[in-house]
């Protein structure tokens, strides 16, 4: 039998409530442990259960969303859902796992239960991020580093690094080959070391690297060269057309 893990749904509205409950019955790796309707309920069931994974509306009455995760000590892993996305700057400064922009589709829940569930995995085996001797100028003056994984030491070529995604104290660097690693390293930490010349934040969340842009959409969000599409934030978005100016060619 496949392993399962107990899922909790929150929201305040019954069509959506409905809707994340029909999707979430579909996931083979979920186990729906409870529905509520409001954030002080979900408290409650929070405090009395093992919950592994929270599918979460942020706008409700009396506890909302934030605040709920907020009230968590030891907080299961959120995934909000939110039909507004102004929410989404707060919820990753929370290290929320994932933002659903409503309608909820199951391709989408699908997508960030398998995030939530990868994440759960590897902090059960937390790796970490090494430079051999802890040098920090050695990743910059280097094309590559060295992650540490259960079987030894996997080599990173940073040619090959898509991008880095903040998941609370961990970073998930996503490589070229859809290979992924977990490390325990805080984004901050490898915007530090990562050379500024490949590498640009570009979100609280992302770091990525500037050779695998495809595209920027006119929704100003970057396109990778895997299709991945990688949110900018407003404080990142000028030095980041500035870069992209530099390259526009022009008559």
């Amino acid at each position: 039998m496949p392993k399962k893990y107990k899922c909790l749904i929150v929201d305040d509205n019954l069509i959506d409530r409905d809707v994340v409950e029909m999707y979430a019955g579909k996931i083979l790796g979920l186990q729906i442990e409870a529905i509520c309707s409001d954030g002080v309920e979900a408290a409650s069931i929070i405090s009395q259960k093992e919950i592994g994974i929270v599918f979460c509306d942020i706008d409700m009455p009396h506890l909302s969303g934030l605040e709920l995760v907020k009230t968590q000590q030891n907080a299961p892993i959120f995934i909000f859902i939110s039909s507004y996305a102004e929410h989404a700057a707060e919820s990753y400064s929370l290290d929320v796992i994932d933002f659903i922009v409503k309608p909820v589709t199951l391709a989408r829940l699908i997508r960030a239960t398998n995030k939530a569930i990868e994440y759960i995995e590897y902090k059960k085996n937390a790796v970490y991020v090494t430079t051999g001797n802890n040098n920090p100028e050695l990743l910059n003056s280097s094309n590559y580093f060295f992650v540490k994984e259960a079987n030894g030491y996997t080599k990173i070529t940073t040619a090959y690094l898509l991008f880095v995604e903040s998941m609370g104290n961990f970073s998930r660097l996503q490589m070229a080959d859809q290979k992924k690693h977990l490390t325990l390293v805080s984004l901050k930490q490898m915007e530090e070391q990562l050379s500024s010349i490949q590498f640009m934040r570009v979100h609280k969340r992302f770091i990525i690297n500037l050779h695998h842009i495809a595209a920027v959409t006119a929704e100003g969000e970057i396109e990778l060269t895997n299709g991945e599409i990688i949110p900018v934030g407003v404080t990142y978005k000028t030095i980041l057309t500035e870069i992209i100016n530099k390259k526009v060619l022009v008559r």
